[in-house]
């Protein structure tokens, strides 16, 4: 029985494959950019010219780097047998319902979805060796 444990963020996934016994690791990293979004006054007087943002923009070009990553992660984790998720924020929660929108077969493998905070490569090994005991 192949079971994975994926820990991500917007920065990296790390997917630890237990197989056997025996235990591999992989680390996928995203290609989501920072976005800063800049704007306000061009000039330090009140009521001066200001710069329009156009946040929609940015929101989309992230939500498009997003999936291009979750669809990275899911080409990876498809010969899984059982699944568990778990990120510091948003990003394993936002990978769940990719999942459950656009890869039925994958989302029924799913086991767990957890919160957890940052760690070390052997820590998160560790976590989800210890989930599939």
């Amino acid at each position: 029985m192949k079971n994975i444990g994926v820990w991500l963020d917007k920065e990296k996934a790390h997917i630890v494959r237990i197989e056997n016994g025996k235990e591999a690791l992989e680390t996928i990293v995203s290609e989501v950019e920072n976005f800063r979004i800049h704007g306000g006054s061009g000039t330090r007087f009140k009521g001066g010219p200001q710069d329009v943002v156009q946040d929609s923009r940015y929101l989309e070009r992230e939500k498009n780097q997003l999936r291009s990553y979750f669809r990275n992660i899911a080409t990876a984790i498809k010969d899984a047998d059982a699944l568990v998720l778990f990120g510091p924020a948003e990003a394993y929660k936002k990978f769940h319902k990719e999942l459950l929108e656009n890869y039925p077969n994958l989302n029924k493998k799913i086991k767990g979805v957890k919160n957890a905070d940052s760690m070390t490569t052997n820590q998160t090994i560790a976590l989800i060796r210890d989930f599939f005991k």
